[in-house]
This record gives structure tokens, C-alpha cells and sequence, in this order.
């Protein structure tokens, strides 16, 4: 039985397969985080300087704003998360919403967090890669499996 189980979060479909996957087939008697790792895009709306490229900085509102309402759906995506595992029988309080931006890679922040939160199980999803794909640009699926220790970690495909 998986005490504290850290999901994976993001926009893709099997993310939401692992999430469904936690809530069908593991106890409800631990507890849950769902941990999204987003990527940093958000710096670039504090740039300013006079080696920007004009056309960035005529479409820096712009950019911003698409950030900005990419956020506002992962929240709700991750409120979704949530309700499933509630409906499944986890008490509200024992699921947790984390999101976070990247800071050395989102498979190591992943890492990072279930070992700074001391997790039993991480949960994640496979992206769709192709084999070709996934053997030139890795997955973060794949790269968890391999540099995870100390923890066990499942992959829904």
C-alpha cells in the first residue's frame, strides 16, 4: 500500500490516465500530490533591455497573456485532478496541488520533490512519443524510471 503517492500533472491525456489510474486502483488511506512542473516561460515577461529583438518586444503583451491563461488551465486542470481522487474516496484534505516552475529539468524537479517530501510512489503518465521521438528527445517518463531511487515509481500508458 502506497503511503504518499506524488501524480505528475500535466496537459496531456495520459496524465490525467494516471490520475485515474490512483484513484481506481490504489487505497484511499494515503495521502496525495499532485505536483504540475511548468516551464519558466514567464522570465521572458520581465526582459527588457535593448538587445531584444523589436519583434519580441511588440509581442511580449501578447505572449504573456497566452502564459497567463496556460496557467489559469492547469489550475483547473489540477482542480479536476483533485475531484476525481475525492470522488474515488480520498479525503479532500489528503490531496495536495503543487505547481511548480522548473528549476533544473521536470523530471529532476520531480525527482527532487519526491525525495525532499519523502513520496513511495511516484505516478505519471507516458507521453505519446513515437519510438524514434522518444530515442532522440528521451521522455520524462522515461528519465524518472531511470535516475529514481529510493522510491517506486509507476508508468501509465
Amino acid at each position: 500500500m502506497a503511503k504518499k503517492i506524488l501524480v505528475a500533472v500535466d496537459e496531456s491525456k495520459n496524465s490525467m490516465k494516471a490520475v485515474e489510474y490512483v484513484a481506481k486502483s490504489m487505497q484511499p488511506a494515503g495521502t496525495v500530490t499532485l505536483l504540475s512542473v511548468i516551464p519558466d516561460a514567464t522570465a521572458a515577461c520581465d526582459l527588457d533591455g535593448p538587445s531584444l529583438t523589436p519583434l519580441f518586444k511588440q509581442s511580449r503583451k501578447a505572449f504573456c497573456a497566452i502564459e497567463d491563461t496556460k496557467k489559469e488551465h492547469l489550475k483547473e486542470l489540477m482542480e479536476k485532478a483533485k475531484k476525481v481522487l475525492v470522488e474515488a474516496g480520498y479525503p479532500s484534505k489528503n490531496v495536495t496541488v503543487k505547481i511548480r516552475k522548473k528549476k533544473s529539468g521536470i523530471a529532476r524537479d520531480i525527482l527532487k520533490e519526491a525525495q525532499r517530501g519523502k513520496y513511495t510512489t511516484i505516478v505519471l503518465g507516458r507521453r505519446g512519443l513515437s519510438a524514434i521521438k522518444e530515442f532522440l528527445f528521451g521522455s520524462i517518463s522515461h528519465k524518472v524510471v531511470q535516475l529514481a531511487k529510493n522510491v517506486s515509481v509507476i508508468v501509465v500508458d
